[in-house]
């Protein structure tokens, strides 16, 4: 059986960033129909020394992206982390979605074995594209995404499994 490097990336990504904003639009409507400043949302935390929200956002975004670029074989596009309110953040998932979609099957399939290299925090990590995607993107794109659920379920918007899952 062959890995379909495309079809693990780009269309889960897709998908989930989908669900993502899905819930971001709960979150909103949530602090509008209860009076809260949607910031309160937005900057919420699950704990004083985690990342808010909107941070969570943006680097479930910047994994996928730059998922998706790296196998390409494509420098991943650079998006200030400026959003904080919730058309903000909804505006930056629709900007990762349009990448997501110009990136074609072809640029991505046989990635599996494409050398990956990541410059973090003053050195150089490299991956094969497989492990990239599965040992590295995977668990921080799910561990965010995650986080931003957790953080709005936490603060009493109505979403559940179905919500992150979507329509299963």
């Amino acid at each position: 059986m062959s890995v379909s490097m495309y079809s693990l990336s780009v269309p889960v990504f897709t998908s989930k960033l989908t669900h993502l904003a899905a819930i971001l639009k709960k979150g909103a409507a949530h602090a509008e129909a209860r009076k809260i400043d949607p910031e309160i949302l937005v900057q919420a935390r699950l704990y004083p020394d985690m990342f808010p929200l909107a941070r969570q956002v943006q680097i479930a975004t910047d994994q996928a992206k730059g998922c998706g670029a790296r196998l390409a074989g494509l420098e991943p596009p650079k998006f200030e982390d400026v959003e904080k309110t919730f058309p903000e953040l909804d505006q930056r998932i629709e900007r990762t979605l349009a990448f997501l979609k110009t990136l074609k099957p072809g640029a991505i399939e046989g990635s599996e074995d494409r050398t990956i290299r990541l410059e973090m925090r003053g050195h150089t990590r490299e991956f094969k594209g497989l492990v990239y995607l599965l040992d590295y993107v995977y668990p921080n794109f799910y561990f965010h995404a995650t986080t931003a659920y957790a953080i709005l379920r936490h603060n009493g918007v109505e979403i559940g499994k179905g919500d992150f899952l979507g329509s299963v």
